[in-house]
């Protein structure tokens, strides 16, 4: 795998992505598979349906989010770095017999305001807080792309006793690991000076080779709309970040539902978390809940009512 700065693979789209991971020539075969099967096919959702609310997180920046649905577990969903609300569509769309779905978008993304100072993980977790508590969602399963699993599990450290669950999609593959200072800095810099090619470079990354061209540029296309500052805050901002305290930090179940681009190293992550594991999407990249919608929404649902049969029993309505 390329881990030049530019790059930014181990990054993924501001997910935590451990390296050396992957085999091009496999990589290549189950592509060529993939688009053979017809699975390239792509479309977005139409969340025109969702009631969009406002909040201020606790450092005053505005938050904006959707809520569509009813039930008595709310599933809170948050985009990657660089991405927005919108990469829940199939979700918001599909899910809302059973629960009340929430997308954000956090601090800097998507419609949400811009003026923070620093872009940093437990800022990100705050506005997913300001979120829940708005919304007064009592029982919480927490679910993340990306930068969004650790986002979740910094935001489950402030729920407790909302919180019943972290899922993890495409995300939380290793908890151990951890990026160094400098190469933040670094990928930080090549955000600054090349922002457009930067973000193609990560998204060419991100999927199997030749598989899900319109997703892929669609993808590009949200990614480029995010302001750069915003880019190169949140890459300084993983320097150093220790992934493995948020893991034994969050105080609760901890799952994901990854593709297999890079492997999910389930026994490790048990050693920092015995209450970890994971469901594997074989032949899917890094958006695997927009790439087989069908399927992730299936194993999510599964996931959650597993979370749910663990979680203590719901408080009475005052």
């Amino acid at each position: 795998m390329d881990v030049s700065p530019l790059a930014a693979t181990e990054l993924a789209g501001g997910g935590w992505l451990p390296a050396g991971c992957g085999v091009l020539v496999e990589r290549i075969a189950l592509a060529a598979a993939l688009i053979a099967s017809g699975t390239g096919r792509w479309a977005m959702a139409d969340d025109s349906a969702a009631t969009v609310g406002r909040v201020r997180s606790a450092d005053g920046v505005e938050i904006v989010y959707s809520v569509r649905g009813a039930g008595a577990t709310a599933l809170v969903l948050i985009h990657g770095g660089l991405a927005n609300r919108n990469f829940w569509a199939p979700q918001t769309a599909s899910m809302t017999g059973a629960y009340r779905v929430v997308a954000l978008d956090l601090g800097g993304h998507g419609e949400s305001g811009r003026n923070r100072a620093a872009w940093t993980l437990p800022a990100w977790a705050a506005d997913v807080r300001a979120v829940a508590v708005a919304q007064d969602l009592q029982r919480v399963v927490l679910v993340g792309n990306s930068l969004g699993g650790a986002v979740a599990l910094e935001a489950a450290a402030l729920l407790r006793g909302r919180a019943i669950g972290v899922v993890g999609a495409d995300t939380l593959h290793l908890a151990t690991h951890s990026i160094p200072v400098a190469e933040a800095r670094a990928r930080a810099d090549a955000f600054r000076t090349e922002f457009a090619g930067s973000c193609h470079a990560m998204v060419e990354q991100l999927f199997y080779p030749g598989a899900y061209g319109e997703l892929r540029a669609w993808a590009e296309r949200e990614m480029r709309a995010t302001a750069p500052e915003v880019a190169v805050g949140m890459m300084e901002g993983f320097g150093g970040y220790d992934l493995a305290a948020a893991f034994r930090g969050a105080g609760v179940p901890i799952r994901a539902i990854n593709g297999d681009l890079w492997p999910t190293d389930v026994a490790g992550n048990r050693a920092v978390t015995p209450d970890f594991d994971a469901v594997i999407m074989k032949g899917a990249g890094h958006y695997p809940m927009l790439e087989r919608p069908e399927e992730f929404n299936r194993l999510l649902a599964g996931v959650v009512a597993e979370l749910e049969r663990k979680a203590p029993p719901a408080a009475p309505a005052s």
